[in-house]
């Protein structure tokens, strides 16, 4: 509205045009920031090997999902639809699955061809984000609860935490009195904080951000450019950080914590499976979450038990427990197993951890 045309208008409509912008304003700010979602998924998992030999740890299944739609479902709830992958060991795969599964966003897909860290990975992305845009980082592999709304409005830098028993394995922040973080240390020796980094960061610096991490390409010429180093590095450089505490942390990294937080997922009401088809001659005991296409009969499955689809399990039973997809199980009784998809086991009872497209006959 021109104002020169309001005053000649009169007294009236000035507090009419005042009363449409504080109103348009109020409307705007409740509307999603948009912002790019940068995820680095380019590592090789080595902890979930055999498993990771054929499939990226982002895409292993989890309550009746993958890691990596936890992830990017939680964003597009949030009303984020810009996304960059970085992708390097196994890549192909995981360019496959958001193209099949996600046409709606908007993404895009970085190779990082050489294991260089995180700090480096986020690098990669710098063509694709516009001058003063605001980003957020998320690992592959960090699936954690908390407030998205008020982490997307954040007027600062702001990074996610969690309170942990030990620091000494994480990387850790550390506040001053007025909530502001003071240093971020990796996998400190002697911890002066419990705040462990979940990996989760909302930048707003960008442009800075990226001008470190070359600068600390250019002069270090290191084999890996960590990310907690370029926030130290923005922290020297007097850029202002908060964090935010996430409610759960859950923990995708090695068999015995994936099956954990497979159990945690499950009890939670919107993971496990509601209607579940009648299978022959067999007991599900909740909770569960039961694919598409699967035949079980004479058998007992369940509790915390993921079941990809159209897998087939006969006189089995099976608890604490995630299978792959197109897998075969016939006489056994597993318990705190992980098996790959394409997999068939026939035989007695184990603990495994068994990879992708393996047969294993145990009743010998």
């Amino acid at each position: 509205m021109n104002l020169d045309y309001t005053q000649k208008r009169g007294k009236g409509n000035r507090v009419f045009q005042c009363t449409f912008l504080l109103y348009y304003n109020s409307y705007r700010l409740t509307l999603p920031r948009t912002m790019k979602v940068i995820i680095p998924v380019a590592g090789a998992g080595t902890k979930l090997r055999p498993h990771t030999y054929t499939q990226p740890k982002p895409l292993i299944p989890l309550a009746g999902k993958t890691i990596l739609s936890f992830i990017i479902d939680q964003f597009i709830e949030a009303g984020q639809t810009n996304f960059i992958f970085v992708i390097g060991y196994l890549g192909d795969k995981i360019k496959h699955y958001v193209e099949e599964y996600y046409p709606e966003i908007n993404a895009e897909f970085v190779v990082q061809q050489e294991r260089s860290g995180t700090g480096h990975a986020i690098y990669l992305c710098k063509e694709f984000v516009s001058e003063g845009e605001e980003i957020t980082v998320v690992y592959g592999d960090t699936i954690c609860d908390y407030d998205f709304t008020e982490v997307m409005k954040s007027s600062t830098t702001v990074l996610g935490v969690k309170k942990v028993d030990d620091p000494r394995d994480f990387g850790v922040a550390e506040l001053n009195t007025e909530g502001f973080v003071t240093h971020v240390v990796e996998k400190p020796k002697i911890p002066k904080s419990n705040l462990a980094l979940v990996g989760v960061y909302k930048i707003n610096e960008t442009a800075r951000m990226f001008q470190i991490i070359e600068h600390q390409i250019q002069s270090k010429n290191d084999s890996e450019y960590h990310f907690t180093e370029v926030l130290e590095a923005m922290l020297m450089a007097r850029i202002p950080m908060k964090v935010f505490n996430v409610q759960n942390w859950f923990d995708c990294g090695k068999k015995e914590t994936l099956l954990e937080t497979n159990a945690t997922l499950l009890n939670k009401v919107e993971y496990a499976s509601e209607e579940i088809p009648f299978f022959d001659n067999t007991i599900i005991i909740h909770p569960v979450s039961i694919a598409e296409g699967c035949e079980i009969e004479n058998s007992i499955i369940g509790p915390h038990v993921t079941i990809g689809e159209k897998t087939t399990i006969r006189s089995s039973m099976v608890k604490d427990s995630i299978i792959g997809s197109y897998s075969v199980l016939e006489k056994v009784v597993l318990h705190s197993s992980l098996i790959g998809s394409d997999a068939y086991v026939c035989g007695n009872s184990q603990s495994l951890n068994i990879g992708d497209n393996t047969e294993i006959d145990l009743s010998k």
